[in-house]
This record gives structure tokens, C-alpha cells and sequence, in this order.
């Protein structure tokens, strides 16, 4: 087996082996604690710019199925302590090495993910270096930014996904977009038109549609600039609902600060407690920013806060008629717990 190194920013090396492309790859290192879920997981688009480490100790089991796609592969590199080289299963297409190869990702196992976990815990986020032999010198890894990253994902150009019996239109912005968001929508009878994430406000309002859906994706919140002020021009013209980075960038519009997190959520068992019932539900995310909570001042209501550290996982703007979550209530790959807020948002249009 070939020997390949996962190389920190602060100077620790860790040994390994090398599957997946032969290449070498800098990027800011994530922890995710999903025990399955790991092809969602590779083609979320929210992972552009990193590489993911997976905590569960055997990844690949099941192999790699194209119809579980969820967009196309956007990290860097991916770290496993055990990968499954004969999956089992009957809808297997290929392998996870095959499929690494494929989309250019390389790839490291054999080490110590649990250590490595540990220390980005205790550290915070850090940027890595996968290599087949480490680097001389740190800088580049220490210098790694994620920039770029929405208008890197975001489709180039317009397209709708149809409804059997369509009942509603609804114009959603690719920030980095998962396609059971789209799912999710068809299913509850909206012809879902996904615009890039630069559309102009006017355009959109042009279309007509009965709400507007705001896409998870990846990078820092306040880059994007130019999408804040537009999302600023909507709120209150027409219904909205904001998943992940839509929730980021439609707190920034409302006068919102958003804040990066030590390590942020990432997973499929993070628990969410509703601030008006009380009831506490399990969710997906992935996130390593979150907005401020109390930032949002008059404008928006604080609607869900994590279980576990208190931040700010969804708002409610009741007079702009909108409301947005950090969690993923589509959930591919978790818990269906939080599905009725598309509900809510097909209610929120018929208002």
C-alpha cells in the first residue's frame, strides 16, 4: 500500500495510505459524525474548499449509488480511518475509491481519526494538507482560504423542475443547492425554477412566483455581498424560506451578524429545541458559521436554538412573511423530523 500523509497547518503529521485520485489537495479540514450518508455527504455542495474527515471508524460498505447524489462533488479531499474495498449491496454502481477517482478527490485512511477529531475539537477548524510526501514548508496550508465558494457551486443557468400537478411556482436561488430541497418542493406540488445565485431581485419578482427558496451552500456568510443586498430588495415582497446559507444571508439583510464556529455542526444527530412548543427534534446540518442570536433586532424572532451550545439554528420574520433554519429539514442523508417546515412554507404562500 501507498503511504500518504494528512499534514496540519500546525505542523502535526499523520501516516497513512492512499485511495482515491493521485493528487494532492489544501484545504480547511471538517469533522462529520454521520454513520452513513457518506455519498450525500461528498456531493453536498456546502463542502466546497474542504476536506472531510469522517468520525464513524469504516466508510464505503455500501458502496457509491449515483441516484443518492445530492449535487456534484465539491470537497477537496476526504480522510476515513477504514474504507470497505467489496461493498455489499444490491443498487452498488462502483466503489468509494472508484468513485474518488473519478471526481479527482484524493484520499487517506489508516490513520487515527479519533485523534484527529480530538484535536480539532480542542483547536477549532484547521487547514490541511493531503500529500504523498509532506511539504517543506507550511504556508500554503496555513494561508488556505475558502473564497469564491457560492459562485464556484452555483448553476451557471436557469432551469425548472416540473411538478406532476403543479400548485405552486416557486423561484429557488442556488447557493450551492442539494436536490432533495428541489425534491422536497415537487413532491408538495411546486414547479421549482432554480436561478443562479446572482439573479437580480427584479428578475426574480419578474417571474411571478408564489415564494422564494433560499439554498444551503458553502463558504462565509458575509462574502457575498451583492447576494445580501438583494435578498434585502425581496423580503416582504413575497414569501421566503432560508435553509442553511439562505438562513445566513437572510439574517445579514435584516441587519443580522453571523460568526464562524469552533468546529460547527456536522451531521445527522444535532438536536434543535422549537422556542414557541418546546419540543426538541433531531437534525441534519452542516455548517461552520451561524448567526448571531439577538443580531436580527426587531426585524426577525428567534425560532430554534441548538440543544447542545445554544446557537442560533432558525428565525422567524413574520412581517416580511419569511423564516429560515440552520438545520436541513430535507435530510438526505438524516432524520425526517423537521419535513413539515416545507409545509409550513406551502402554507406561508397561500396566506
Amino acid at each position: 500500500m501507498k503511504k500518504r500523509y494528512l499534514v496540519l497547518q500546525n505542523g502535526r503529521v499523520f501516516q497513512g495510505f492512499a485511495f482515491g485520485a493521485s493528487a494532492s489537495a489544501v484545504g480547511e479540514l471538517v469533522f462529520t459524525t454521520g454513520m452513513g450518508g457518506y455519498i450525500e455527504t461528498l456531493t453536498d455542495p456546502s463542502y466546497k474548499g474542504q476536506i472531510i474527515l469522517q468520525t464513524f471508524p469504516l466508510i464505503g460498505n455500501y458502496g457509491v449509488i449515483s441516484a443518492d447524489y445530492e449535487g456534484a462533488p465539491a470537497a477537496v479531499g476526504y480522510v476515513v480511518q477504514e474504507w470497505c474495498e467489496h461493498p455489499s449491496n444490491f443498487r452498488c454502481e462502483e466503489t468509494l475509491d472508484s468513485f474518488l477517482k473519478k471526481a479527482g478527490i484524493p484520499g487517506i485512511f489508516g490513520v487515527d481519526t479519533r485523534a484527529i477529531t480530538k484535536l480539532l475539537r480542542e483547536n477549532g477548524v484547521l487547514n490541511a494538507m493531503i500529500a504523498d510526501e509532506p511539504p517543506e514548508q507550511l504556508t500554503a496550508i496555513q494561508q488556505y482560504r475558502v473564497t469564491g465558494a457560492v459562485a464556484a457551486v452555483s448553476c451557471k443557468c436557469s432551469y425548472t423542475v416540473p411538478a406532476q400537478n403543479p400548485k405552486k411556482t416557486v423561484a429557488l436561488l442556488d447557493y450551492g443547492c442539494k436536490k432533495n430541497i428541489v425534491n422536497e418542493l415537487v413532491k408538495r406540488g411546486c414547479s421549482v425554477t432554480v436561478l443562479p445565485y446572482n439573479t437580480k431581485a427584479e428578475q426574480i419578482l419578474a417571474l411571478k412566483p408564489n415564494g422564494v427558496m433560499l439554498s444551503n451552500g458553502p463558504g462565509d456568510p458575509a462574502e457575498n455581498v451583492n447576494e445580501i443586498a438583494e435578498l434585502k430588495k425581496l423580503a416582504g415582497k413575497v414569501p421566503l424560506f432560508g435553509i442553511c446559507l439562505g438562513h445566513q444571508l437572510l439574517a445579514l439583510s435584516q441587519g443580522g451578524q453571523t460568526q464562524k464556529l469552533k468546529y460547527g455542526h456536522r451531521g445527522v444527530n444535532q438536536p434543535v429545541t422549537d422556542l414557541v412548543t418546546g419540543r426538541t427534534y433531531i437534525t441534519s446540518q452542516n455548517h461552520g458559521y451561524a448567526v448571531v442570536s439577538g443580531s436580527v433586532k426587531g426585524a426577525g424572532n428567534l425560532r430554534f436554538k441548538n440543544a447542545n451550545d445554544g446557537t442560533c439554528e432558525g428565525i422567524d420574520y413574520p412581517e416580511k412573511k419569511a423564516f429560515s433554519v440552520q438545520f436541513h429539514p430535507e435530510a438526505r442523508s438524516g432524520p425526517q423530523d423537521t419535513a413539515f417546515l416545507f409545509d409550513r412554507f406551502i402554507k406561508l404562500m397561500e396566506e
